[in-house]
């Protein structure tokens, strides 16, 4: 009784089956898109592609995460406790730290590296965010932004790590001759640290520059789609555009000063078995 008694009040009346009706009422819209995934496989097929079979797991797959998602949203939405927020973010966090620390594998403890480089640049701006009161501390807020904030963190922070070690390899020469004349670690890896945090960011700098020109972005589509005016989608996508940026540039550089020690030895020599592959 008591369990069913704190479902009530959630907002899940599962001895009510007009939720499941209407959520799937709600799925028929996005059934019919399936045509589309239908005309991509049959293209595929066609050209010979062999990739039918991934397209229909990546499309079902997402379709069973986002349904799930939906039902753990919102039940988070309708807690009052912070840490439902916190266990949210941190898993997101994650899974991000993983996923960029997969992209760059040949970096010693890159998913831990990846992982503590995203929760810092998106903590700090989210943190920034709260106290400008730019958003409210409630899960419906800052739930999706975090999420905004790590997926674009998660991409630029992985493509960074592989990005420096790969440039390290590549001029390993001047990196030890930078080492042999005195220069510490830091000093002898500057430009290609300058030069993985330029590539990586290029593109989160492009998207800024061209949105709106080129595309509507997907916060002011929804808005804009949910009924909002244009002008109130637009203030949002600003405050969306500058948090990414913030997140990212942050995240990025952490993950330079965090792992670039694990390429050097205690004799500030290049690990040769970093460098080997």
């Amino acid at each position: 009784m008591e369990m069913t008694g704190e479902l009530l009040r959630l907002g899940f009346d599962f001895r009510d089956w007009g939720w499941a009706e209407a959520f799937l009422k709600g799925m028929a819209k996005p059934m019919a898109a399936l045509a589309v995934v239908a005309m991509a496989v049959t293209l595929s097929r066609m050209q010979k592609l062999g990739i039918e079979g991934e397209m229909m797991y990546s499309i079902s797959r997402g379709f069973v995460q986002l349904s799930l998602i939906g039902f753990v949203l919102q039940f988070i939405f309708n807690q009052e406790n912070v840490a439902w927020i916190i266990l949210a973010y941190l898993f997101m966090v994650s899974v991000a730290g993983y996923t960029a620390g997969q992209r760059a594998k040949q970096v010693p403890r890159g998913k831990l590296v990846a992982g503590a480089s995203i929760l810092s640049g998106t903590s700090l701006t989210i943190l920034l965010l709260i106290l400008l009161r730019v958003f409210p501390f409630t899960p419906r807020y800052i739930i999706p932004v975090a999420g905004m904030m790590v997926g674009n963190s998660m991409t630029v922070t992985g493509v960074t790590m592989k990005r420096l070690r790969d440039d390290i390899k590549a001029q390993s020469s001047l990196v030890e001759t930078a080492l042999a004349l005195g220069a510490t670690p830091r000093q002898a890896t500057i430009q290609q640290v300058k030069r993985a945090l330029v590539i990586a960011l290029s593109p989160v700098l492009d998207n800024a520059k061209t949105v709106g020109l080129i595309s509507l972005p997907g916060a002011m589509t929804g808005l804009i789609m949910g009924g909002a005016s244009p002008l109130e989608a637009i203030q949002l996508q600003i405050v969306v555009m500058n948090m990414t940026i913030g997140a990212s540039t942050v995240s990025s550089i952490m993950s330079t000063y965090l792992c670039w020690p694990a390429f050097f030895t205690p004799a500030y020599q290049l690990d040769a078995k970093v460098f080997s592959n």
